[in-house]
């Protein structure tokens, strides 16, 4: 949604084997994970920004602290070899609420960084916004208000 894609005309698309169905999946995300250096830090600034409670488990020597999700897409703070936050690669999308506005208020004051304000995509797409989390990684925030 915040990236530009420059498509050269007369690009060829990759050929694809030809299938009976294609499949359709509810949702393309499963899970996600967020790095973090010091995963107390981060476990704070994502519960100061959502006003919730992460709880943390130890398992196979990395620190796992899950967001509370009944149902739906679920993910953690991970915290251990090879968790590297970063600025760059993919950019995931944060559930921002009704408003995303309520939850990117409180990043600065978390210690984090707003790098863009609230954007309006378009009726029916909603509003993005985009973050630096304590620890370093780039992060979204989608809302439909």
């Amino acid at each position: 949604m915040g990236s530009t894609v420059n498509i050269k005309k007369g690009h060829n698309e990759p050929k694809t084997p030809k299938k009976d169905k294609e499949p359709v999946f509810k949702n393309f995300v499963n899970w996600f994970e967020i790095p973090a250096y010091n995963h107390y830090r981060s476990i704070s600034f994502y519960n100061y920004i959502y006003g919730i409670n992460i709880k943390t488990v130890e398992l196979n020597g990395f620190a796992m602290g899950f967001f509370p999700a009944e149902t739906g897409i679920g993910g953690a703070i991970v915290t251990g070899v090879g968790c590297v936050p970063s600025q760059i690669g993919p950019l995931l999308y944060l559930n921002g609420g009704e408003d995303l506005n309520n939850v990117l208020s409180k990043v600065n004051e978390a210690g984090g960084r707003v790098v863009m304000e609230k954007t309006f995509l378009g009726e029916g797409v909603g509003f993005f916004a985009i973050f630096i989390d304590t620890e370093g990684n780039r992060l979204a925030l989608h809302s439909k208000q």
